[in-house]
């Protein structure tokens, strides 16, 4: 593997020092590959991601990132009265710098961010007025804007309808082909196969990091959700690919 740009050495956080959310976390991430996060609500996924962009202070190891780096976090797509160009501007404020204006480089990056995503023609209209899964991806453009060396990630394809799951999905694997080193977490262990070169599973007795194909087993997404699944290889038009199916007992 290529130098990682993303690392975490025994990595750990907790609120009190005794209620750990994770703890001896140890994975790293190069350009180029994307990393699923996996793991049970409360388990500290999306803390993972505030600790790695320097958001929080992990308790104990460490995790750096050379270069910098971006967070779309879950819990933002509020629909703001802004323009779609304007949103994503915001993610220019690093450049752009105290009490100042956007220059022409910050309009050029911004731009291009809504190009890689599809949305360069939308870039006059109201952030509001876009579809949840457009809004989605203007806050990846905002991200992208901000021109980072690694990409956080926080359930981006969450509450989105399956056609804006895809482009979600599709968009990650491009910006990581792009050079990007990408981290996002998901509850869904078939968008972590569609996309993902490796795997992080948040599992109860301890984390498990690997090549995502050898990470996922059915055992181990059984442990980490309390339902049994089984994985399918599933042959469709020129490709074949893998699909965890879950065994609801409804």
């Amino acid at each position: 593997m290529a130098e990682p740009l993303i690392r975490a050495e025994g990595a750990a956080h907790s609120w009190d020092g005794t209620r750990w959310q994770f703890r001896d976390l140890d994975f790293a991430v190069a350009a180029g590959q994307v990393t699923a996060v996996l793991g049970a609500n409360g388990c500290g996924k999306s803390t993972l991601l505030r600790v790695a962009t320097g958001l929080r202070a992990p308790t104990r190891g460490r995790i750096t990132v050379a270069g910098t780096a971006a967070l779309v976090p879950q819990d933002f797509a509020r629909a703001f009265p802004y323009r779609v160009i304007d949103m994503v501007l915001m993610g220019r404020a690093r450049h752009i710098g105290l009490l100042r204006m956007p220059g022409r480089r910050d309009r050029e990056a911004a731009m291009e961010a809504l190009a890689v995503i599809g949305l360069a023609g939308k870039a006059a209209e109201r952030f509001d007025a876009l579809s949840g899964g457009q809004r989605q991806m203007v806050l990846i453009a905002r991200a992208i804007a901000a021109e980072p060396a690694a990409l956080f990630l926080d359930e981006p394809a969450s509450a989105l309808d399956l056609g804006n799951q895809d482009r979600v999905l599709r968009l990650v694997r491009v910006l990581a082909d792009r050079g990007l080193a990408v981290v996002m977490t998901t509850h869904q262990p078939n968008h972590a196969l569609a996309v993902a070169d490796t795997a992080l599973l948040m599992l109860p007795e301890g984390a498990v990091f690997g090549p995502c194909h050898e990470a996922l087993t059915e055992t181990r997404i059984e442990m980490l959700y309390g339902l049994p699944v089984r994985i399918l290889d599933v042959k469709a038009a020129d490709r074949g690919f893998r699909s965890v199916v879950p065994l609801y007992r409804g």
